[in-house]
C-alpha cells in the first residue's frame, strides 16, 4: 500500500551563476553570437510561456493534449503499471496529470525543471492531485547527466522518460542524438521514452505559431535578456533588441534570432570585456525543428532507440512517438 504523498519544495541554489556567465561569456564571444533557450525560464518566462500555450496561432499545446486525452488509455497499456515517470522540463504539470492519470498505478513521478518557481508550482498541484504517487523532484538541466532518486516505498518496474511539447527540436541534430542517448541511459533496458515531436506542415502555419498577433512570444524572447540582467548583472536594453523568428526549410525549422535595433554595446557586471553588437546583428535563441516520421526514426535509430507506438491528431499536425531500446 502507497503511503499519501506530501510535495517536497525545493530551496533555490546559487550553484547555476557561474555557468550562466560562462555561457554569456561563450555564446556573445563568436562572430555567430548565441545564447542558450534554457535561459527563457526564469519566473517571469514561464508565465509568458503558459500564455503562448494559449495563444490561437500556437496549436502544438492544445493538439498534444488532445492526443493524450484521446489516446492515453492506449498509451497506458503499451507502457504497463507501476512505472517511475520522469519528465525532462516539466513546466506547469498540464500534459502530466493527463498521463498520470492514464497510467496504471504509476509508482513516482520525477519532474526535472531548471526554474524553481515553476517546479515548486507544478509539483504542489500534482501532489493534491495524486497523493498515492511519490514525487521526487529535481531542479537541475536535463541535458547534464543526472542520477535519478530512488524511491521511498517500493519499487517501479520500469523507468518512462517523458519529453513533451516537441522540446527535443530545440536542438541541433548532433545534440539531439546524444539526448536521446542520455535518455536511453537513463530509462535503461526495461525502460521506455515519450516524445512529443512537431511535425513538417505548411510554413505559414508554423510561422504564424512563433510570430503571435499579441506580441506574447516576442515579450518571452526578450524576457531573457531582462532574465540575463538581473541574475548576472548584464545590461541589455531590452528596447533596443528585437524578436525574429523565421521557417528554415532547408535544415526545416524555426529559428528564433534576438536582432540588434542599432549599433551598441553590453557590459556585464564585473567584467571588462564589453560584448559589440552592430545594427540589425541576430543573436540565435533557439531552433524548433519539425521532423517527418521517418525523420525521427532514423534519429532515433542513431542513439540505439527503436519507435515501437506512435499517436497522432487527426489533422497530423503532432505526435507522440514511444521508444524503446533497439532490439541485439
Amino acid at each position: 500500500m502507497k503511503q499519501n504523498n506530501t510535495a517536497r519544495r525545493l530551496e533555490p541554489v546559487d550553484d547555476t551563476i557561474e555557468q550562466m556567465r560562462e555561457d554569456v561569456r561563450a555564446g556573445l564571444g563568436t562572430r555567430a553570437k548565441r545564447l542558450s533557450s534554457k535561459y527563457f525560464y526564469d519566473a517571469r518566462g514561464s508565465e509568458l510561456f503558459e500564455q503562448i500555450c494559449a495563444l490561437p496561432e500556437y496549436y502544438l499545446t492544445r493538439t498534444e493534449l488532445s492526443i493524450l486525452r484521446e489516446h492515453g488509455a492506449d498509451m497506458a497499456r503499451v507502457i504497463g503499471p507501476n512505472a517511475m515517470v520522469v519528465e525532462y522540463g516539466s513546466g506547469s504539470g498540464t500534459k502530466t496529470g493527463l498521463l498520470l492519470e492514464a497510467l496504471d498505478d504509476p509508482a513516482a513521478f520525477v519532474p526535472i525543471e531548471i526554474s524553481m518557481s515553476a517546479l515548486n508550482g507544478s509539483l504542489a498541484k500534482l501532489a493534491r492531485r495524486f497523493p498515492e504517487v511519490e514525487m521526487l523532484p529535481l531542479c537541475g538541466d536535463f541535458t547534464a547527466p543526472l542520477r535519478l532518486p530512488r524511491l521511498t516505498h517500493g519499487q517501479a518496474d520500469r523507468t518512462l522518460i517523458f519529453f513533451p511539447g516537441s522540446t527535443l527540436g530545440n536542438f541541433e541534430y548532433s545534440d539531439a542524438i546524444r539526448l536521446l542517448s542520455l535518455m536511453r541511459k537513463q530509462m535503461g533496458e526495461q525502460g521506455m521514452a515519450l516524445i512529443g515531436i512537431d511535425l513538417k506542415k505548411d510554413e505559414k502555419v508554423l510561422e504564424a505559431a512563433y510570430n503571435d498577433r499579441a506580441g506574447v512570444t516576442a515579450a518571452f524572447t526578450l524576457n531573457m535578456l531582462e532574465h540575463l540582467n538581473r541574475a548576472i548583472g548584464t545590461d541589455f536594453d531590452l528596447e533596443q533588441f528585437a524578436h525574429r523568428s523565421r521557417y528554415n526549410p532547408l535544415h526545416g525549422r524555426i529559428e528564433t534570432h534576438i536582432v540588434s535595433r542599432r549599433d551598441q554595446t553590453v557590459s556585464m557586471m564585473g567584467e571588462e570585456t564589453k560584448f559589440t553588437f552592430s545594427a540589425d546583428e541576430r543573436m540565435l535563441v533557439e531552433y524548433s525543428c519539425k521532423y517527418s516520421p521517418q525523420e525521427f526514426e532514423s534519429m532515433a535509430s542513431k542513439a540505439g532507440l527503436s519507435v515501437t507506438s506512435a499517436w497522432t491528431d487527426k489533422d497530423e499536425l503532432f505526435s507522440l512517438q514511444l521508444l524503446r531500446w533497439q532490439s541485439a
